[in-house]
């Protein structure tokens, strides 16, 4: 067998690169499919969190949101995220398989299973029925509603049922199964029809009283498809491979043929301008016009899947398509188109002739000419490296590129025109003034051309920059030129005066773009500074901190509506000119950039930039802007803004990530939330349903009681907030969709923050009142301390007082009487000096009066003394003195008394009374008693200690009279203790004498 010849190393690089060729064509034409198609698909999937791919059912409720039945779960959709309800968090909801879905004008809610069942969603509550005694063949496949209110479903075994006024009634037409087609629909008339394989019949909703019911002439043909009552009246028909629109019997529309050829039709339902969009499976969907013309989307025109399952047309007039496997697509019209068969290359520049043909540098590309969908392509120079082209008044094609200067077509051919050498290979800016004479802007400087001959403006004459940019001319004539590093010049009286940031206001020296406007406002756009403003020698500069979508500003253009185009690298942006000079001049604070990109058709966000002109008008009003992915048409006149304002929900609310409150489907929602207490986060999850751009809804939030502001949230969905103090809170969201509508109105929840029992009123007021109660007590106590105090100053100088008055009486009766009569004795014994036994008497009498004068005044000093206010220094003073008086009297006595006393303090006037009352009872044993012994005895307890003296004199006769005795010694120790709170008592001896008590309290009570 004969061995193939190695292949060289050119045919495997020509092999390849003929490969790669092949693959970007191909890739080329899938792109160039898509983009020629005037519609845009977006997808969503299990990747974004539907819980199956697979969209048997899709409706739009009355509050806006979207509704989708899968096979494993209903799902409620926000234009951003998912909400999946199952049987497992869902009660009433019987199975996960949905298959069909539907809204009555009384907004019953009304979902049907895979298994036969039909849920009804009504107020917080669901209720279920079974038409055709479940299982498959029993499910829902239609339903409408009449014109009482009526709602009908129609089920696979060709059950039919109506409820109304709370009462399902069912009839069985015992038509065969299974059947492809079996609808139901209710027209405008008020007639009800029914769709089979073999043809259409209709009724009245009069006529059905089940088990009979009288139907009109049925409408036979080979092969019946679908049926779809209209806006407008009528029915749209699919049987035979037309496409029809009927009256009650008569065709009134015939859009010919299907279209989709032997695919299956599934589902149908009319746009927002009552045209009839159709699913299939296999060729995806077919979108009619009023003429009965048809676009196909399927999967070359960015559709997920071919085989749609499902139709819905939104409130904004979008097209919902669910499919078989592909998930969910959004389908909507283009704001922006490409002019077919232009490639999507890198645009620069474009002009427009009189022709509404469009001239086009591509970028390394050459120049293109577009008219009528036909393109002619032209190469310029040796490269083909056209930068800008410009049309003049006189229809000439001027064309500058990046390297081999400027160009002009003649004869089907560019050329260099005479002269322009000069300029320079580079060339950035064309430009017509008002004379018709042409400007340049290069690399090398300024030139003009007045049709004979060209002129260069240069740094020598006194431009800033040589690197010109931009031009432009204002309604006075003077031209204005932008440098690319060195600022603006204004060309005036044949002089350039310099603009420059840090000298005139400028924001930027990087001028990319200018547009003098007929107000003679100029605006002046910078490549990194953002836009800028000149009137009246007042700049006004707006960032991306005003609200622009970027401080790129590639290229700008005024329409007749009065917008500012801004071409930036983050996307188109409109601006209205009254809202800039209003900002300019203080009389609002901001205002609204509407930004295009993608999502509207745009073919990138990103604008060519570096070229002018950039942007031009054709004549039927058309707007032609250059991107980095070719041209993007659209008719300003004719662009309709999104007047909806977006519907508000909240959908959550968590208190330390525990769900309070949340908008589930069997649950009636409340504008109440209560955090309990002592829980620190809150967080408020909340939406707005805007399926045209729900990227680009913008929030704002305040929570009335704590923000003293909105809070501006971007497109952020979630408020959260830490460590609520206990209160009464509002919480308000508001939102704006892409144009800048507003819902004034917004969503609002209340919350209360419950407080701690200590944060609570009625805590406070304890608080309050037992601190008060304190404070009242405290004074109280101060000021009875104070009193007490003032009291025991009072008492000790009245004790003070007292004892003053008891040592004087002391001196005075002791002291004093002794020695007066010492001295008495003295002068006698000065009288009877001569008399020696007298003299010796007196002498005598001196004497025992010193000693008795000596123990007075020891007494004094030992009562004074407050050494002595002891228990153990009155004890062993009072049996000191008994000693030496019954030692006297030649009495024997004993002490009974412990060795060790404890030093119990005693007050002095205790002390005192307590030891006068003693002597007193030993001086009466001594004088009265008659005794030859005594005993004293101390007897303690905790609070008081007794003295007891007891004698064997002769005792007392009659101790009852004793008791009541008035003798001045029994009265005084009686008063004695009186006076100190103790006891006394007397009574008769063990040994026949006498008993004497003292009770002296040692605590005072």
């Amino acid at each position: 067998m004969a061995r193939k010849p190695n292949t060289t190393k050119a045919e495997r690089q020509f092999q390849f690169a003929s490969w790669l060729i092949c693959v970007c064509v191909c890739i080329f034409i899938g792109v160039a499919k898509a983009s020629d198609s005037p519609f845009i698909v977006n997808s969503w999937s299990t990747e974004q969190g539907l819980p199956q791919s697979s969209v048997i059912s899709v409706i739009q409720t009355h509050d806006g949101y979207l509704w989708l039945g899968t096979l494993n779960g209903l799902v409620r959709f926000d234009g951003i995220h998912f909400t999946v309800f199952d049987e497992n968090n869902t009660p009433g909801l019987s199975s996960d398989r949905i298959v069909f879905l539907f809204e009555g004008s009384r907004t019953n809610f009304w979902v049907g299973t895979d298994t036969g069942n039909l849920i009804l969603m009504q107020n917080g509550k669901s209720q279920n029925f079974t038409i055709a005694g479940g299982g498959h063949e029993g499910r829902i496949v239609s339903g409408c509603e009449d014109s009482t209110g009526g709602v009908w479903f129609y089920t696979a075994n060709a059950r039919l049922a109506r409820f109304q006024n709370g009462k399902m009634e069912v009839m069985n037409f015992n038509l065969p199964s299974p059947a492809i087609c079996r609808t139901i629909t209710a027209d405008k008339s008020g007639l009800i029809w029914v769709g089979e394989d073999w043809g259409t019949f209709s009724f009245l909703p009069t006529n059905f009283n089940p088990p009979s019911l009288a139907v009109n002439p049925v409408f036979r043909v080979q092969k019946f498809d679908f049926i779809l009552a209209s806006q407008s009246g009528g029915t749209w028909r699919l049987a035979d491979g037309r496409v029809q629109k009927w009256d009650a019997n008569h065709p009134i529309k015939d859009f010919g043929s299907y279209p989709w050829t032997n695919a299956i039709a599934t589902c149908t339902c009319e746009d927002q301008n009552g045209n009839l969009v159709v699913g299939t499976l296999g060729a995806g969907v077919f979108w009619y016009d009023a003429n009965g013309g048809c676009e196909q989307i399927s999967t070359n025109q960015g559709l997920s899947h071919a085989s749609v399952l499902s139709l819905c047309a939104d409130q904004a007039g979008n097209i919902w398509a669910g499919t078989d496997g592909g998930g969910l697509n959004r389908i909507k019209r283009k704001l922006f188109n490409l002019p077919k068969n232009l490639q999507p290359w890198v645009a620069q520049s474009v002009a427009s002739d009189t022709k509404d043909g469009l001239w086009t540098t591509f970028n390394a590309s050459g120049i293109s000419y577009w008219l009528t969908n036909a393109v002619q392509n032209f190469s310029i120079g040796r490269s083909s490296n056209a930068w800008t082209v410009l049309v003049d008044s006189k229809q000439r094609i001027w064309a500058g590129t990046r390297n081999e200067g400027l160009f002009q077509l003649q004869a089907d051919q560019f050329v260099p025109p005479s002269g322009a050498e000069i300029l320079g290979p580079q060339i950035f800016a064309l430009f017509e003034d008002h004379d018709g004479k042409i400007w340049v802007g290069t690399q090398n400087g300024l030139a003009n051309y007045d049709g004979q001959s060209w002129k260069m403006f240069t740094t020598r004459d006194g431009l800033s920059d040589n690197t010109i940019r931009a031009i432009a001319q204002d309604t006075n004539g003077d031209f204005w030129i932008g440098t690319e590093a060195r600022g603006l010049n204004h060309f005036h009286g044949g002089e350039f005066i310099s603009y420059r940031t840090s000298e005139n206001g400028l924001p930027g020296d990087d001028i990319s773009c200018l547009l003098a406007d007929d107000e003679n406002v100029l605006w002046v756009g910078t490549a990194g500074h953002g836009l800028a403003r000149f009137e009246n020698g007042k700049w006004t500069r707006y960032s991306t901190d005003d609200g622009l979508a970027s401080n790129c500003i590639n290229y700008l253009f005024e329409d007749v509506e009065g917008n500012l185009w801004i071409g930036s690298n983050a996307g188109l942006m409109r601006i209205a000119v009254k809202s800039l000079n209003e900002f300019a001049d203080g009389e609002a604070n901001s205002f609204f950039c509407r930004v295009f990109n993608e999502a509207d058709g745009l073919p990138t966000r990103e604008c060519s930039s570096g070229s002018q002109p950039a942007v031009a008008r054709m004549t039927d009003g058309n707007l032609v802007f250059p991107t980095t992915k070719g041209l993007a048409l659209l008719n300003p006149v004719e662009l309709k803004s999104n007047s909806r304002p977006p519907a508000i929900f909240i959908e959550s609310v968590l208190v330390d990530g525990r769900e309070q409150k949340t908008n589930s489907l069997n649950s009636i929602w409340s504008e109440l939330v209560t955090v309990p207490p002592g829980r620190e986060q809150l967080e408020i999850d909340y939406t707005a349903l805007n399926f045209s751009a729900p990227n680009a809804v913008r929030f704002k939030y305040r929570l009335e009681g704590r923000d003293a502001h909105w809070t501006d949230a971007g497109d952020t969905r979630l408020a959260r907030y830490s460590n609520l103090p206990p209160g009464q809170y509002h919480f308000h969201v508001t939102a704006e969709n892409e144009d800048g509508v507003w819902n004034e109105t917004g969503k609002t929840l209340e919350i209360t923050v419950q407080p701690q029992f200590w944060q609570t009123s009625s805590f406070r007021v304890m608080v309050v009142m037992i601190l008060g109660a304190l404070a009242v007590a405290l004074v109280r106590y101060i000021s009875t301390q104070k009193l007490q105090r003032q009291l025991q100053s009072l008492r000790q100088r009245e004790a003070l007082e007292k004892e003053r008055s008891r040592i004087a009486r002391d001196l005075h009766d002791q002291l004093g009487a002794n020695l007066t009569q010492v001295a008495l004795l003295g002068e006698m014994a000065e009288a009877d000096k001569h008399l020696p036994d007298e003299i010796e008497s007196h002498a005598k009498q001196i004497s025992q009066t010193a000693r008795e004068t000596t123990r007075s005044l020891d007494e004094i000093v030992w009562a004074v003394n407050p050494a002595n206010d002891t228990l153990e220094g009155l004890v062993n003073y009072a049996c000191k003195y008994a000693q030496e008086y019954f030692a006297l009297a030649g009495l024997r006595y004993r002490v009974d008394a412990s060795a060790q006393l404890p030093a119990t303090p005693i007050p002095p006037e205790v002390r005192h009374n307590a030891f006068l009352a003693f002597k007193e009872s030993v001086n009466n044993v001594v004088k009265h008693a008659q005794a030859t012994e005594a005993w004293i005895r101390l007897r303690l307890s905790p609070e008081n200690f007794i003295l007891e003296i007891e004698d064997n004199g002769r005792g007392i006769p009659n101790l009852d009279e004793a008791q009541k005795s008035s003798r001045n010694g029994l009265k005084n120790m009686r008063k004695r203790m009186e006076d100190i709170r103790g006891e006394f008592s007397i009574a008769a001896g063990a040994n026949g004498g006498t008993v004497v008590r003292l009770k002296i309290p040692l605590i005072k009570k």
